[in-house]
Parts: C-alpha cells; structure tokens; sequence
C-alpha cells in the first residue's frame, strides 16, 4: 500500500519504525501536509485527528489539581482575534482536506472557544459533518470564579472528505461496545491516567482511551492516520496498539521527546505480544 513519504525541507524525521508503518517528524504540519499532497495529489490519508490549539493563552487562571494555575499553555496558544483564529483553523483544514483519500475522514477536538470556527470552517471547505461527539469528563476541575457552570466537556466534530465520500464506520463493534445498543454521541471517558503522563505531560493531552474508541469506530487495521498537531503522542499511541500506520507532526521539541518515548514503549509492548 503506498505511504506518502515526508522529507521536506524544514521537516525533520526523528523516530520511524517500518515494521509497524509508524513515522514521527518535528516541523510544521503545514509544511508536511503540502508535501504529502504533492507526492499524492489523490490523497493517502484514510482518517485524521487534529487537536489544533485553543488560543486560550491570555493570561486568565484555571484549577489543577486542586491549585490555581495559569491558563498559559505556551506561544503556540497565545489568544488570537476571532478572524485570525478562524484564518487559521481554514488553512489547516484545508491542507489537510488535500490528503484525504476520497473517502477519508477527519476528527477534530476543542473546547467551545475554537470548536465553532472549526466547524463553520468545515462547512465553507465542503467537509460532510457527521457527527459532534461530547467527550465528557467525569470528574472536572471546579469552576473558580462561581460564574459559570463547570466545564466539563470537549466537542469531537467528525467529517467525511466532503459529500460524496462513503466513509467507514464500524457500526457493529460500537454496538458490541455499548452492550448491544447504539452507542450515543456523548462519551463519558476520564482525562489520562498518571501512566499517560510519565514521560511527561501535554497541557491539552487526550486519554488513550479516547483516540482508541475514534479509531475502532473509524478505521481498519493497516489504514493510515494522520495527527498534525501531536503533542505527546496519543494518537500515536492508541494506533501503535491497534495496528495502525501513523504519521504524527509536532512543531516543539519538547513534546516531540515526550511522544518518540511513548511510541517506543507502546511499539515494544505490541512486538512483545506476538512474539
């Protein structure tokens, strides 16, 4: 099966293991994702997951852990004007549309200060919306001003390439995971255990447990899927463990670091088993 190859200049990749088809590379995605689709003008990619930031960076507080913290996560998330931002979410979709196979989809995560633009977004670019998933967590952190009810849920928006494509879904497992019924589109799931963040940590980090039901519900073994903003690797993850390809993108070093000694471990976990 062909794999777009990724090697462009401003790219760089830092950890590949062909057995399992999974590639990690430190760089832009914008710049990865015009090269994919310049080696693959038809599109590669079967499913993409994009947890592209929040620009929640403005100086306001939060609670962790039971402390007052800071909501600044790093430049990456520094608030944006909503014409920027939505500038911003248009030109990613987009580049990510290009890679799709015809009948390839794409799952987005946020919070309500950037999932609205996202999904107006994919209106404009043609995307089929197919689904707004609520991931809730079960046990969020309280709200410190009083002002406000608790947040306590992210939206999943998941989109077909556009509204001819016939996308996969595996209908019949999520049943069987549901105990026989239809599963819903509202998901209760608790944030990452401490073992998801031992090699350290990412301020947006997704459980494993998340990205594991997205790709069961939406890909089949060996198909390949995309993560252009990485962080810490979850995505990477949850494919090393179901026998996915993967190609995941991270700008910052640090993270790139977190997610390589993640995959390592998963990957040695998976060979471990069939040998």
């Amino acid at each position: 099966m062909y794999r777009a190859e990724v090697g462009a200049p401003h790219t760089r990749v830092v950890f590949e293991d062909t057995g399992a088809d999974v590639r990690l590379v430190l760089g832009d995605c914008f710049v990865v994702l015009d090269e994919m689709h310049r080696r693959a003008p038809r599109g590669s990619v079967d499913v993409i997951f994009a947890d592209p930031p929040y620009f929640l960076s403005d100086g306001g507080i939060t609670c962790h852990a039971g402390r007052m913290v800071s909501v600044d996560k790093g430049e990456w998330d520094t608030a944006r004007p909503p014409d920027a931002m939505h500038e911003f979410n248009r030109a990613w979709l987009a580049a990510c549309q290009k890679v799709l196979r015809p009948n390839g989809t794409i799952w987005v995560s946020g919070t309500y200060h950037v999932i609205h633009s996202v999904g107006f977004a994919m209106q404009q670019l043609g995307f089929k919306v197919l689904n707004a998933v609520s991931w809730v967590k079960p046990n969020p952190p309280p709200n410190l001003s009083c002002r406000y009810f608790t947040h306590s849920a992210e939206l999943v928006l998941w989109a077909a390439k556009n509204k001819k494509s016939k996308h996969y879904f595996n209908y019949e497992l999520m049943k069987e995971l549901n105990r026989g019924r239809q599963m819903k589109d509202v998901w209760e799931i608790p944030p990452p255990d401490r073992d998801e963040k031992k090699f350290g940590k990412h301020p947006t980090q997704k459980p494993v447990a998340l990205l594991e039901r997205i790709l069961l519900a939406s890909t089949r073994e060996r198909d390949l899927v995309v993560d252009p903003f990485m962080g810490s690797g979850t995505t990477g993850v949850a494919c090393a463990r179901l026998h996915r390809a993967f190609i995941g993108v991270e700008i910052d070093s640090g993270y790139m670091e977190t997610a390589v000694q993640r995959l390592q471990v998963a990957l040695s976990g998976e060979k471990q088993r069939i040998l």
